[in-house]
């Protein structure tokens, strides 16, 4: 997991530079949905209310690397090797994800705002939308970049 601040998203020479760009020209009001950027990188933007631990389960991908970025709002993301967790949820091959059982407040965070992003590999399970105090409304950039 590498989280950073948006301004230094450059010095990550790995991510390519379709994905660089896009993220550096977002703004607060892009549209909800999905954005196609080429063939192994797409971008969803959402927006939803944030939950409490107690509502957030971690969960896996193993075809692609996330790149998470709000825009609007704070949460928390859980994170932690997914080797160490129990499978709740099988990995489903067609929407790329698996769910584990274990409380996510017994997991270190990152708190994740409109300043900075990050990214979370197939081997690190993440446990997203955890609200600060209270559920609020965020919106995110999730970009996937196939691996």
């Amino acid at each position: 997991m590498i989280t950073d601040k948006l301004e230094n998203i450059d010095i990550y020479s790995d991510i390519p530079n379709i994905a660089k760009d896009f993220i550096k020209n977002l703004t607060s009001d892009i549209e909800l949905g999905r954005v196609d950027l080429c063939d192994d990188i797409y971008v969803n933007i959402e927006s939803y209310i944030t939950k409490t631990t107690t509502n957030a389960q971690f969960e896996a991908h193993n075809k692609y690397i996330d790149i998470q970025i709000l825009l609007k709002g704070n949460e928390f993301i859980s994170y932690t090797d997914k080797s160490i967790l129990t499978v709740k949820m099988p990995y489903n091959e067609e929407k790329d994800i698996a769910f584990y059982s274990q409380p996510v407040n017994d997991y270190p965070h990152v708190k994740l705002d409109s300043s900075n992003f990050v990214i979370l590999f197939p081997h690190e399970a993440h446990a997203p939308q955890i609200c600060d105090e209270f559920p609020s409304e965020v919106k995110k950039v999730v970009v996937k970049i196939k691996v």
